[in-house]
């Protein structure tokens, strides 16, 4: 090696280890304490990298490792990225200075997601507010009354297929990880798009709804870069959508419409309306209605049956607040005549039970946000940091929502958000998010999971097979809180 070469090397060596030292040391010259095991270029990113743990767990851990402090600093990479713990910061972040931190910090690269680039989740600006308006207007009260009858139908097959199953025995034991994902399936294809789904038919003659479900928030190069790494796929352009599910949207929309124009007798339902929120004249955008399309399943599929599947869960292992829940969906059937929209409106238990499930185990456990204005964040352990545009804030929905100011944090208690709801600090309940980038699939997501668990618990008992790995943990092979193995149960008639 010749000395010109060696001095080359060194001098290139060095300015790298300069590079990486002022990078990883950003957030300690601006005083804000950096969580330890930082790792050249990778920064804390690796056990996320190498499918050890799921990112929510791991900001969970730094949420609780660093309890005294407002926020604290982990690098994605060489890039520096604030967590905030502090109830008064996440207010400030998520609502009261919206206008500061008004992008999410997951970007899809143009071009390469043209389906998911519409979604509210992914876009700002004008291009945001319409969609969201929109998907607000589809998702209102009105439209899910509309919406019920068909839902209705989906119980009608969820009960026969749970009939059919215990035909033959006395219990059925199914995995809740792989049971629900039929239901919220046909949700979407039935009731939403007004086609059969086929999910509660055997393997053989099953769709591909239902079978779609992990595919796309499974931890890939494409949701790693979506969610971690934005200034890396704007170059390497990984898709978050899997190709196979966007041609999967794109062939049932276009055979959609076809059957629309062909029959005008098919007319208020709610592709109906997605249809008519893009037409223009005489005619259909027909890839916005496919984006919309997406959007109901991220919104109100994968997410809903990991909802369900934890519910399912602390119900089998709390027999007796099964018992109490089961008693109110089956008084408040018989007070309205049957499983009415109403009915779901006065089941207030199934509220809290559904709201305590979503507190341990929400199926994101984190949020995470960009500064686009600069501002001055100041902590109540008396931190201060001021904020330039362009950086992330993450918040540990985990962290907060076991934080030790709840009362005994790990425990299974639906009644902490009865009268005692008005007691919960506010900014540590977070499923939904909050403020103006609330999940606009609330109340459909709501809405579904109360019919699905009322029809369930009215005619049926869950309880714990042994074959269940307990405690449940969250998968690291999933971006949402997907449970890792599988979630057996019995079910029986009652």
């Amino acid at each position: 090696m010749s000395p010109v070469f060696f001095a080359l090397l060194v001098s290139a060596f060095s300015l790298l280890c300069l590079y990486l030292y002022l990078k990883h040391n950003y957030s300690k010259r601006n005083g804000i304490p950096t969580v330890k095991g930082c790792v050249p270029l990778v920064g804390h990113m690796l056990p996320v990298i190498l499918k050890r743990m799921n990112f929510s767990e791991f900001i969970r851990l730094v949420h609780e490792e660093h309890k005294d402090r407002s926020m604290v600093a982990i690098y994605k990479g060489t890039r520096p990225v604030l967590i905030v713990r502090d109830p008064n910061l996440v207010k400030i972040v998520l609502q009261s200075n919206f206008s500061n931190f008004h992008e999410n910090g997951r970007k899809v690269p143009l071009g390469v997601d043209p389906l998911l680039s519409k979604h509210p989740l992914f876009t700002y600006g004008e291009t945001w507010s319409t969609g969201r308006k929109r998907l607000t207007y589809a998702f209102s009260n009105v439209r899910l009354k509309t919406l019920f009858a068909a839902v209705s139908e989906v119980c009608k097959k969820f009960e026969d297929f749970l009939n059919g199953r215990l035909k033959t025995s006395n219990k059925y034991e199914v995995d809740m990880k792989m049971l629900f994902p039929r239901f919220t399936g046909e949700i979407l294809a039935n009731g939403c798009l007004g086609i059969e789904g086929n999910c509660f038919k055997d393997e053989a003659g099953a769709s591909a709804f239902h079978s779609l479900a992990g595919i796309i928030f499974a931890k890939s190069l494409g949701t790693i870069n979506t969610f971690h790494y934005p200034d890396i796929n704007r170059l390497l352009k990984f898709r978050f959508l899997p190709k196979s599910m966007d041609t999967f949207f794109r062939k049932v929309v276009r055979e959609n419409l076809k059957i629309r124009r062909n029959d005008s007798t098919l007319g208020n339902d709610f592709f109906r309306l997605i249809i008519d929120l893009e037409e223009t004249g005489d005619e259909t955008d027909e890839e916005r209605v496919m984006a919309h399309v997406v959007s109901l399943y991220l919104d109100g599929t994968e997410t809903s049956s990991i909802t369900l599947n934890f519910i399912s869960h602390d119900l089998a292992a709390n027999p007796e607040i099964q018992e109490k829940l089961r008693k109110e969906v089956r008084s408040t059937i018989e007070k309205h005549d049957g499983l009415t929209f109403e009915a779901l409106k006065d089941m207030t238990y199934m509220n809290q039970v559904i709201s305590e499930s979503q507190r341990l185990r929400s199926a994101v456990g984190y949020l995470s946000k960009i500064c686009t204005e600069e501002f001055e964040l100041q902590g109540s352990d008396g931190l201060t940091y001021r904020i330039k545009p362009g950086m992330e804030v993450d918040i540990s929905i985990f962290g907060l929502h076991t934080d030790p100011n709840w009362v005994n944090p790990n425990a299974f208690d639906p009644e902490r958000f009865n009268e005692r709801k008005q007691t919960i600090e506010k900014m540590t309940f977070l499923p939904f998010n909050v403020g103006l980038r609330r999940c606009v699939g609330m109340r459909m997501a709501l809405f579904q999971n109360k019919t699905c668990l009322a029809t369930l618990l009215s005619n049926y008992k869950l309880e714990l097979s042994p074959r269940t790995q307990l405690p449940l943990k969250v998968s690291p092979y999933s971006i949402l809180s997907e449970s890792i193995g599988r979630n057996w149960v019995y079910i029986s008639e009652l």
